[in-house]
Formats: structure tokens, sequence, C-alpha cells
């Protein structure tokens, strides 16, 4: 056999090397372009389901894990307690309604009296001013007669008589008078009254304050009486279940967790300098360690724009904390980039929690065209 030339061999040798050199420089341009890490976890929204009032636990119907649809009961707190404080505000509520009308009554009966007693003072009035005139008659009279009898025209009897009409006269006028104080008098207390009785009787209507604060507390009642039944607020699956029947739920202390399964996404931890150019909308290959054949593909939602760094943060007597540098190699920060979908594969059930390796295709946020996802290559996961 004839063996290749020197020249040959040179030859292959030089292809093969360029062969090599060409496929590393365009795994590095496309590492560059579409960078992956396999610092991937499954994150989605957990609900801290929490009570609002507390009380014993008399119905469980869940267990841990389940799956529940939103509005599903998850736990009833024993609602009798909460029951009778509702009776009791009812009860208020109607007491206070009636205090109310009685109250308007005694206002309407008040009004009427001021009306009654206005014509009272209406006819004093008029009393005062016909015995007010009855009076100017009687001295008209008396100044006539006390003329004549000086030219012996009248009797000093008939000048007497007129003197003592006036006096009589003069006399009435003082009584009606008194008698129209006393009846401005009576109306103007009544008026007080009315005022008083308006002011304990308080604004008509919705209006009044009496009436709002009653139904509020009818209303506070019924709220703390519906929170005893506490439901899914979301399609979830229960986790962390340690409830029992007869345990004493308290307020405003998680009882369990719930698992929204309308929020799952995946954050992908990125070295700093691949984040520059992804743009919300790129295209993402996420491929689950549970599912490796299964490629998921998502979108980017978007980028962290802060990360939590241990120096300049506080420290013991208050002071900066500085962490020493390791001068020999810088490590880069990661960076949290969201990537959320659009749909699942079927039979992919994502937990939180799961790790994933990501690879975000940068530069797609425009494109149109939809190439099939492909899964992270063994070696990258």
């Amino acid at each position: 056999m004839t063996q290749p030339s020197t020249a040959t061999r040179a030859l292959v040798t030089s292809l093969l090397v360029l062969v090599t050199v060409a496929a590393v420089a365009w795994k590095a341009w496309d590492y560059y372009n579409n960078p992956w890490t396999r610092n991937g976890r499954v994150m989605a929204q957990v609900i801290q389901v929490t009570p609002r009032v507390s009380g014993t636990i008399v119905d469980l119907p869940i267990v841990d894990n389940q799956f529940v649809k939103k509005g599903e009961l998850l736990f009833q707190i024993d609602p009798r307690t909460f029951q009778s404080t509702l009776d009791g505000m009812e009860g208020l509520l109607a007491e206070t309604e009636d205090e109310i009308e009685a109250l308007t009554a005694q206002v309407e009966a008040t009004a009427k009296t001021i009306e009654q007693y206005d014509a009272a003072v209406r006819y004093a009035i008029q009393k005062v001013k016909g015995k007010q005139a009855r009076l100017e008659d009687y001295q008209a009279e008396l100044r006539r007669y006390t003329k004549l009898v000086k030219t012996g025209a009248a009797s000093e009897e008939r000048v007497d008589q007129a003197v003592a009409d006036v006096a009589d006269a003069e006399a009435v006028v003082v009584a009606a008078r008194a008698e129209l104080q006393r009846a401005e008098a009576l109306k103007l207390q009544a008026e007080a009254d009315l005022a008083r009785d308006k002011a304990n009787r308080g604004a008509l209507g919705d209006a009044n304050a009496r009436r709002q604060t009653a139904k509020a507390r009818v209303h506070s009642a019924e709220l703390e009486l519906e929170f005893t039944t506490v439901v899914a607020p979301v399609d979830g699956y229960v986790t962390h279940l340690n409830l029992r029947l007869g345990d004493h739920a308290a307020a405003n202390r998680a009882a369990l967790a719930l698992v929204d399964v309308a929020s799952y996404w995946v954050y992908g931890y990125f070295k700093e300098f691949y984040v520059g150019d992804m743009r919300v909308g790129d295209r993402a290959i996420v491929t689950l360690m549970g599912y490796a054949d299964t490629p998921l593909e998502g979108r980017v939602a978007g980028k962290g724009w802060g990360i939590f760094q241990t120096d300049g943060s506080t420290g013991h007597e208050l002071l900066p904390k500085i962490s020493a540098p390791w001068t020999w190699i810088r490590q880069p920060q990661r960076v949290p980039v969201r990537i959320e979908f659009d749909s699942l594969p079927e039979g992919v059930e994502l937990v939180v929690g799961a790790t994933a390796t990501v690879q975000v295709l940068t530069g797609t946020a425009e494109s149109n065209g939809r190439k099939s996802a492909a899964a992270a290559p063994q070696a990258l996961r």
C-alpha cells in the first residue's frame, strides 16, 4: 500500500485543525449570543393562606398536596361565636332604629307645639294692638273732656270717668303685653327643645351618624362571620398543611401555603456580562432536570434590577461590612432573568424549586420565525 505523502498528511492535519478551530469559534459565538446557564430555578407565587379571625377549626376537607379550585373550602372556623356577635349587632341596630323613630316623633311633636305657640303669639300681638287702640281712644276722649270742662260743656264727673277709663285701659294693655311675653317665651323654649331633639336624633335617613355606626357594626360582624369560611383564592396546590380538626387558627397567622398554578415561571441566573443583550420577549429554552428530553418554550419577561450585596450592609456596631476581595480571579455576579411560559407540554408538571438549564436566544424578540426548541445537551444540564 502506498503511504500518504508528507504534504498530504500536512494538508489533512491542517484541515482538521481549521475545522476544529471553526467549530470552537462557532460554539463560542453561539454561546456568547445565546447564553445558557445551569443555574435555573422553577418559581411560582406561593400564597400564605391566613385566617382573618381566630377560632377552632371544625371542618377540614383538604389534605396536603391536594389540588383545589378557586373558591373551594380549605377549612372552616367555628362560626357560632361570630353568629352570636352578629345577632347582637343586628339587635342594637333595631334598637337604634326604634330610638331614631321615637326621636323623630318627638321632633314632629315639638314642631307642632311651636306652631301652636306661634299662633298664640300672633293672637297676643293682635290683642295688644286692639287694647292699645282702645287705650288711645280713651286717652283722646280724656283730652276732649278736659278741654270741655274748662268751657263748662262737660262736668267734672265726666272727666273723672274718662280718667278712670284710661287707667283701666292701660292696665288691660299691660296685661295683654305680659300675655304676649309669656307666649313668646313659651315659643322660644319650644324652639330650644326642637333644636335639642333634632340634635339627639341626628340627620335624617342614611346620613344619621347613630344609624351609620350601628350599620357599620353589623357589617363588621357579618364580615367576621364570613371570614370563618376560608376558601382558596386561586387554583393551586395545598402545601405545608399542618392543620388538624380541633386546632386553633390564629388571626393573621399563616395556616397553610397554596401554590398558584397560573403563576409558574423560571429564574435563570446568568453571569452579569451576558444579560446586556437580552430583551423582553426573547425566546428562551428551558430544560428541566426531571424532563430532560422535553424542552420548554418560554420568553424573557424581565431582568432583575437589583441584587443583594454583603459589601456595604450594616454589621456590628452599625458599621458597614466589607468583604476582602479575591484578587486572583474576580467572580462575576449572577443576575436573575425571568422566563415565563404561554403554555406547557402535556404531561409536564412544574415544581417550585426544581432545577433547570436555561438558554436565551438573544435578538429573537422581534423575530416571526419559530424554530422548534431543542433540549439542552447532556453536558450542559
